[in-house]
């Protein structure tokens, strides 16, 4: 039987960089929620503005944990050869 030379995954990066994100992800759509809770209850625009504005903050967030997760897989590789 042949030996496999394909990648492998790395289990600790990837525990690592998941754990990571579950926790900044937290931080980040709460603050989302929270802001636009927060934004449009300050400029008195409705309930209506409040989940328009969420919704705007929450995909922002979605772009900030993209960016974070590749970031983070740059520094800390799922997969490594041999």
């Amino acid at each position: 039987m042949a030996a496999s030379t394909g990648s492998r995954t790395n289990w600790p990066n990837v525990v690592t960089v998941l754990s990571a994100a579950i926790l900044i992800a937290a931080e980040v759509f709460g603050a989302a929620f929270a802001g636009g809770w927060a934004l449009a209850n300050l400029f008195e625009l409705g309930e209506t503005a409040v989940y328009v504005l969420q919704a705007i903050f929450f995909v922002l967030g979605m772009f900030v944990m993209v960016a974070f997760v590749r970031a983070a897989m740059r520094v800390e590789p799922f997969t490594s050869r041999g």
